[in-house]
Formats: C-alpha cells, sequence, structure tokens
C-alpha cells in the first residue's frame, strides 16, 4: 500500500526493533519512521523513546491495532509525530503521514486533551541522554552495574553515574521504581 501511495519515496522495512536500529545506521536519510509498538524487540514506548534520543531530527508515526485513547496520548507525550490506527482507511493513513512529512502533527482528534501525569513523565524521561536511557534499559532488565557495564561496554564506575543521574532525573528512589516505570511503558501498548 505505501509503496503504490508515495512512489516518490524509496521505502526501508524492518521486521525488528534491532533491523530497524540497523536500517536507521545504514540510511540517515531516513525522513520518517513509522514504528509499530507490537514490533518484535521494540519494548512498546521504549523504542519509541530510544528513537527520539537517538535521531531527534526524524519524526515517528506510531502504528498500532490498539487506539485506546490513553495509548494514542502516551505516544504524543513521548515524541510521536502522529499515530495510526491499523483499522485506519488507506486514504486517512496517506493523509497523516503527508502531515508529519510536511512538518506538522496527525493524532486523531480524539486525543487532544493531554494527562498532565503523562507530560511530567514524558519531560523526566527526555532529559535522559542516550546513554542513559540504554542503562535504564538494562536496568529494568534486572542486570547489575557490573552486568550493565559489559553488556554496554562501559566501566563500572560510569554506569553507577549513569545509573545516579537517571535516578535523579526521573525523581526515582531506587532501581526497582525506575524497573517499574520502563516496564510501565513497556506494557502500555497492551493496555
Amino acid at each position: 500500500m505505501l509503496h503504490d501511495r508515495f512512489p516518490q519515496f524509496r521505502i526501508v522495512e524492518a521486521a525488528s526493533a534491532q533491523t530497524l536500529g540497523a536500517a536507521m545506521q545504514e540510511n540517515p536519510e531516513i525522513e520518517l519512521v513509522l514504528l509499530d509498538l507490537a514490533m518484535p524487540g521494540a519494548r512498546g514506548f521504549s523504542s519509541l523513546l530510544h528513537l527520539r534520543g537517538e535521531y531527534a531530527q526524524v519524526p515517528v508515526i506510531i502504528i498500532s491495532s490498539n487506539d485506546d485513547p490513553r495509548i494514542i496520548r502516551r505516544a504524543q507525550q513521548f515524541g510521536a509525530a502522529g499515530f495510526i490506527s491499523k483499522s485506519a482507511a488507506a486514504d486517512d493513513m496517506s493523509a497523516a503521514i503527508d502531515d508529519v512529512l510536511s512538518g506538522d502533527i496527525s493524532f486523531p482528534s480524539m486525543v487532544a486533551e493531554r494527562s498532565e501525569a503523562d507530560a511530567a513523565l514524558a519531560a523526566r524521561l527526555a532529559q535522559l541522554t542516550p546513554q542513559q536511557f540504554r542503562v535504564l534499559l538494562c536496568i529494568a532488565d534486572g542486570l547489575l552495574n557490573k552486568q550493565i557495564a559489559h553488556e554496554l561496554g562501559l566501566a563500572e564506575n560510569t554506569v553507577k553515574v549513569h545509573v545516579t543521574a537517571i535516578l535523579k532525573k526521573l525523581e526515582c528512589y531506587s532501581r526497582t521504581q525506575a524497573a517499574v516505570l520502563v516496564k510501565s511503558l513497556e506494557n502500555d501498548h497492551e493496555v
């Protein structure tokens, strides 16, 4: 469908979050990402936050079969430029993509109202550097500082510094609280 509606663009497909990362690195000219929160390895909204941190200049439209207003609001709060329901008509999908490519945003009208809690959480998460976000994902996976250091190729003291900064920026009192926050983001697409 996309090839037919947008013949002027080269479309790069990715079957998982890992292949999406590789595609982003291999194709720096990418102008738009259509992200399915249920894509293998996507980790819910964590994948959106990662993309926004690593490729802030590239707009992201969330594609989802779950068009619950809370999910759409979260997508907007966490930096998506648009949201397209998988049940949307082809013309609506094309219009949303056109809007975002022209610099606008595209969300269903029912989500104009924003949740203050979501806005506060999004603001705190936006303070994290890409490296801090990677450390946060490792914390959520239950890794210890030594394991995180090995996984990310960092010194253990550097990981400790990142963990301290993450807890402060997220206003969390423990690693567990930060992990629960990330897990709630990963599970939000299933609400």
